[in-house]
This record gives structure tokens, C-alpha cells and sequence, in this order.
């Protein structure tokens, strides 16, 4: 990559991902293959105070564009991405989890409909969800996946400029589980064109351990956020 900022910085928050960050990364890797030399592109690892050697794998790809951060404390998703952002310096962002895969051509999808939006927007496309093959079998039996694709209004199925996120403000660190809610309600209230494309963008594993399942005792989160937006939509009607 050239000594000119990048165009396109993808996000990757990381907590104890050993086991998926390796193929996270040539996921992306494999998309930026692909618009990387026209767009430039930098890949931001924030491993969130892992006990694990998630930060060890993100190091060992620094020859490939990807850089490592790590935060002392960890702070959840939220905090970790906006400590990605932080560090960003391309005109657009995008995000990945750390246990999640980005399919063929996605990228390439995502910035053709942004670039075609004529306001300020958020593009997003559909995600699929698998079945980690790593899973026990227990596990697996106890889990309902849902087949087929679905919209994907989530962090890591959007692509939209850095000035438009730093608009919207930084993701909510107090909120666990909800964060994107609460961030999503924000984009709505400021009048950003919503674009959602057919294509899966995004594979969401489902491993028995994701964010939403180990932290069940605070889905109350949820429900803070919708009071938030729902509260400043009655504020402004007002």
C-alpha cells in the first residue's frame, strides 16, 4: 500500500477469537485482493484485552495491511470498534467480528451501491448464518439457525464513509448487547438514506458462545436502546 491514506478501513473487533480470526482475516484479505490495489485499504484488529493468542495471530498478518490494537481493559464490541474508527484513516468503513466471514464479492457489491446513493447513506446487504463446524454436538442441538438469508441491518454487513459514522457519533459503550440499535436509531434520526442490497454480504457464525449468548443477563440492553430512539422520535415530534 502507498504512503496515501487509504480509501477503505475495514474494522475487526476481537475478544478470546483464536479459533475464527484466522479465517476473518483472509475473508477480508480475499476482498481486498480483488479492489485493493484501485481502493487502498487497511485492516484495523482491536483485540478487546483477550486472554487468548487472538492478538498473536493479528500481528502475524502485519505484512498483509493489517495493523493490531490492543485495549488494556476490555470494554465490549462497541468500545472495540470505536477504537477502530479511532485509529482509521480511510474515507469509508467497514466492519467485520472477529468470528464472522465476509463471502466472494461482497465488497465490490457494497461500494457500487453506496457510491450510486445520491444522499448521504448506509449500505447494507442480506446475511446468512452458519453452524460453526467446530461446535459440540450438544451445543448444536440446543441452537435454532435460521436457514436462508435475511436482511443484514448490523456492523458487519454495512459499508459507509467515516465523516458520515463520526456524524452519527461512536457506538454506545455502556450497552453490552443493543449497541447497533441504538447507533441505527441515530443514522435514522439524522435523515441518512438506508440503501439494502440482495446480496449476502456477511456470514454470521453460530458457535454457542457469540456476543448476544454469553451476555444474556444483559438483554435489558435491548431494551434501553429502542427506549432511546423511541424517546428522541417522541422528543422530536414534540
Amino acid at each position: 500500500m502507498s504512503g496515501s491514506p487509504p480509501r477503505l478501513s475495514i474494522v475487526i473487533p476481537a475478544f478470546n477469537a483464536e479459533r475464527y480470526l484466522v479465517q476473518a482475516l483472509e475473508s477480508v484479505l480475499a476482498e481486498t485482493a480483488v479492489v485493493g490495489s484501485a481502493q487502498g485499504f487497511e485492516v484495523i484488529v482491536v483485540d478487546d484485552a483477550s486472554g487468548d493468542e487472538t492478538f498473536a495471530i493479528a500481528a502475524s498478518f502485519a505484512g498483509r495491511g493489517v495493523r493490531s490494537i490492543r485495549q488494556p481493559v476490555q470494554g465490549g464490541p462497541g468500545a472495540a470498534r470505536n477504537g477502530g474508527v479511532a485509529a482509521a484513516q480511510g474515507d469509508l468503513l467497514a466492519f467485520l467480528d472477529a468470528d464472522d466471514l465476509w463471502p466472494s464479492g461482497r465488497l465490490a457489491r457494497l461500494l457500487s451501491a453506496h457510491e450510486q446513493a445520491k444522499t448521504p447513506a448506509i449500505a447494507f446487504g442480506h446475511l446468512r448464518q452458519f453452524a460453526c463446524p467446530l461446535m459440540d454436538p450438544d451445543t448444536r442441538r440446543r441452537l435454532r439457525i435460521p436457514a436462508g438469508a435475511a436482511p443484514g441491518y448490523c456492523s458487519g454487513a454495512m459499508l459507509l464513509r467515516r465523516r458520515d459514522f463520526l456524524r452519527i457519533g461512536p457506538f454506545n459503550e455502556a450497552l453490552r448487547v443493543g449497541e447497533f440499535i441504538d447507533w441505527f436509531g441515530r443514522a435514522r434520526d439524522l435523515g441518512f438514506a438506508i440503501v439494502l442490497i440482495p446480496d449476502i454480504v456477511l456470514e454470521r457464525r453460530i458457535h454457542g458462545a457469540n456476543q448476544t449468548v454469553r451476555h444474556r443477563a444483559d438483554y435489558g440492553d435491548y431494551t434501553r436502546a429502542l427506549k432511546r430512539v423511541l424517546d428522541r422520535r417522541r422528543s422530536g415530534a414534540g
